[in-house]
């Protein structure tokens, strides 16, 4: 959640946030003074914030680092939704990774599907997006086995069912559980009471699905894909509640 809410609402201000604007924030989620505390040193000791002392108190920087990372972050999350435009084209990844480099198999494994790629049996990739073709092999590349692997580009001419190889790939059922979750707890109308609090919320929950949905082509979806209604319903809860929550930020993130 500490990430959320560097992503939504101090990377967009000045990259900055007081100790006790982020207690504030944490505590309106039920989260323990001790526990934010925690998050924020080890983020620090990870590299992602800097601490600065004005005084007695304590005022957290975004490195670099971290502001890159947010800032692919928000494009992923903010820009997140079905395709809307396909040539029919897939990238194949065929990768030998032995049994006994476990570090590898989960760098390709995890990477991959953040990337929106589905597994069709053992070192076999697949991924209807083209475009997305340099990240696999960046992947493959970071994880050691670029000498062992294979990337393709190239068009199904056919045989077993594009629907049935879709399946096997992606557990589209179990997305689709995620979205109507999502839909349920978001859909009520109307300003909520602390429209910081759920801001937070909104996002927090939002940013899950680019790791659980492959955005595929509306094409590769089953009829009334849920996933676009819930797309369509964080843009609008996210839109209307952006600039009230972003002032009940800045006003806990007042030095006064």
């Amino acid at each position: 959640m500490l990430f959320t809410l560097l992503g939504e609402f101090v990377l967009p201000g000045d990259g900055t946030a007081w100790t006790s604007a982020v207690l504030a924030a944490f505590e309106r989620l039920g989260v323990a003074e001790k526990a934010t505390r925690q998050a924020l040193m080890r983020t620090s000791n990870a590299g992602w914030l800097n601490a600065e002392k004005v005084g007695r108190r304590t005022r957290w920087l975004l490195t670099p680092a971290a502001t890159r990372l947010l800032t692919e972050g928000a494009r992923r999350i903010y820009t997140f939704g079905p395709a809307q435009a396909w040539d029919g084209q897939w990238v194949l990844v065929q990768v030998r990774i032995p049994e006994s480099d476990r570090r590898a198999r989960h760098v390709v494994r995890t990477r991959l599907a953040w990337e929106g790629y589905g597994s069709l049996g053992p070192g076999l990739w697949i991924s209807p997006h083209a475009d997305r073709e340099q990240e696999a092999v960046r992947v493959l590349r970071e994880a050691g086995v670029a000498d062992d692997a294979h990337v393709f580009v190239a068009r199904r001419t056919g045989l077993s069912d594009t629907v049935e190889m879709v399946a096997a790939a992606w557990d589209l059922p179990e997305v689709e559980v995620e979205y109507e979750q999502f839909i349920a707890e978001f859909r009520a109308p109307g300003q909520p009471a602390d429209v910081l609090l759920r801001q937070l919320e909104l996002v927090h929950a939002w940013r899950r699905f680019p790791a659980l949905d492959p955005a595929l082509p509306r094409e590769l979806l089953p009829p009334r894909w849920s996933g676009t209604t819930a797309a369509e319903l964080f843009a609008d809860r996210h839109q209307r509640w952006q600039d009230e929550a972003r002032r009940e930020w800045k006003r806990l993130n007042s030095q006064e």
